[in-house]
């Protein structure tokens, strides 16, 4: 007879003590494959999670940020491009700007690699007596429509361009002279069409007339010139201004900036809550699943040892003690001629086969119970790296618990066991 005769023999004899040790190995295994398996679904159930809310976040940070800029719109251009030679402290005092640059500056602006700002608004202003309406003050305002930066993509514009032979009036002034949107008028000797009248707005706007650029220069004698580029800001970090100068003035050497602070401040501390708000709930939502992680890592690496020590140590106290109830049956067998290398070899190849069938049935325990908590289908978790490290714990506590007991049966001598007995 081989040894796994005997092997075989000795389970269904000892069906019991079998059962008891393929048991405990199975613990062990289970403890270690479900704790594996539902550290994975915790993990894979956290990155899906995460990334939900990532796309969440950011989709949530771009409609609030999208709903800011809506909101900053009528706060109208905040950073101003003027001529160097500029008094900055006349145009305060009069609202008004007398010196002029040439108009090809907007161009060489929009080609350039400007970061700092975008929506580029040629202009020219003059305050005038409007002869044809019984000298009413005015402020005529001239623009082309924004000029987009060239390595950008488009953007909507702040301010929509006025066709040439169009005008768009001011509230004050469409009250006073009675004008709608399709009324005709005349402006120093050119005729144009009222496209638009707009609401009150309480500010030099509801003065003002808009016309379009070329027509403004033909009329003021500034063909090719303008007083100001007006800009809005691209929102950055630090000394904002600073960056915009510098970066200006490189471009355009006989210009200076100035900003209007009230509206920059409330564009930039409004994007930055939006950006805030975004980062930060994404933010507890990763500490809250890392903790969550970090605490059922903390039990595993705890439970698991625990279990596989408790089994080992049952494992080899019942390997122990049927070898001592068997005393009389192993030297019967020495006396027969079976050698003690063979002896060790019954005791640890039951070992190995209960320690394969424990690992089995606590890699199924596992999974199922790890993909249960875990919150996945069962055994969606298993990978090879799982079942390799479970049979060989299972194998492992399995021989290790039975190494002892079985040493000590294949050392005793049985001619000392027969006499005792």
């Amino acid at each position: 007879m081989n040894i796994w005769h005997f092997v075989l023999r000795e389970i269904r004899h000892r069906k019991l003590n079998a059962l008891l040790t393929a048991v405990s190995v199975a613990v062990a295994t289970a403890c270690l494959s479900g704790a594996l398996v539902l550290l994975k679904a915790d993990a894979e159930s956290s990155e899906k999670a995460l990334a939900a809310k990532q796309q969440a976040v950011e989709s949530a940070g771009a409609e609030l940020q999208d709903a800011m800029r809506k909101i900053m719109k009528g706060l109208g251009f905040n950073v101003v491009i003027l001529p160097k030679d500029q008094d900055l402290q006349e145009m305060h005092l009069t609202g008004m700007i007398n010196k002029t640059m040439p108009e090809d500056y907007v161009d060489r602006l929009a080609n350039s690699n400007i970061v700092t700002v975008n929506h580029l608004l040629p202009t020219v202003t003059k305050k005038l007596n409007w002869p044809e309406q019984n000298g009413l003050p005015i402020v005529l305002y001239g623009t082309r429509g924004e000029v987009p930066i060239a390595h950008r993509d488009p953007k909507k514009p702040l301010l929509d361009a006025v066709p040439r032979g169009s005008m768009i009036v001011g509230y004050q002034i469409g009250l006073k002279l009675g004008l709608g949107d399709g009324a005709e008028v005349t402006l120093l000797g050119k005729p144009f069409k009222i496209l638009k009248t707009h609401g009150e707005r309480g500010s030099i706007d509801d003065s003002t007339v808009w016309i379009n650029l070329r027509e403004a220069q033909e009329m003021l004698g500034m063909e090719n010139l303008i007083h100001a580029i007006q800009a809005l800001e691209c929102h950055c970090a630090g000394d904002r201004i600073s960056q915009i100068r510098q970066e200006i003035i490189s471009i355009l050497p006989g210009t200076q900036a100035i900003e209007r602070g009230a509206p920059a401040l409330a564009r930039a501390e409004a994007r930055d809550q939006a950006k805030v708000t975004a980062q930060q709930s994404l933010a507890d939502e990763i500490e809250s699943r890392n903790e969550l992680r970090g605490q059922r890592e903390r039990f595993a690496a705890f439970m698991v040892p625990l279990a596989t020590l408790g089994c080992a140590l049952l494992m080899g106290l019942t390997t122990l003690a049927n070898v001592r109830q068997r005393r009389q049956e192993i030297a019967i067998l020495g006396a027969l001629g079976l050698r003690s290398r063979q002896v060790l070899g019954i005791f640890l190849g039951k070992a190995l086969l209960i320690g394969v069938v424990g690992a089995i049935v606590g890699l199924i325990v596992g999974a199922l119970v790890g993909g249960v908590l875990g919150g996945s289908e069962g055994g969606a978790g298993v990978d090879g790296a799982t079942v390799a490290l479970s049979f060989a714990l299972a194998i492992g506590v399995a021989l290790l618990g039975s190494w002892l007991p079985a040493l000590i049966a294949s050392r005793q001598d049985a001619a000392t066991v027969l006499q005792q007995d």
